[in-house]
């Protein structure tokens, strides 16, 4: 088991009962079990899920930083935001 010896174990056994104390052990067991179940369901099932953004939001930001960089007043005309220079 990771190289662990039955001495370590223990050792890591009673260092977390010192922190956490015996009332609270089941809880963190629980949570740790519910989290490690969440992360499975979330890996399978995430393979699944398609996060591209589609080309209507696309377009919808371009939009916005050309109506955005029309309404910007001449002295910051000759800079070049992020939005304009991810255009070129």
């Amino acid at each position: 088991m990771f190289g662990l010896g039955p001495f370590e174990t223990v050792a890591i056994a009673l260092v977390v009962v010192l922190l956490f104390g015996t009332r609270k052990l089941p809880e963190l067991g629980s949570g740790l079990g519910k989290a490690i179940s969440n992360f499975r369901k979330g890996y399978q099932d995430g393979m699944a899920i398609d996060v591209t953004p589609s080309d209507d939001r696309n377009a919808a930001s371009a939009s916005d930083a050309g109506s955005a960089s029309d309404a910007g007043s001449a002295s910051d005309a000759g800079s070049a935001g992020p939005s304009e220079t991810k255009k070129r």
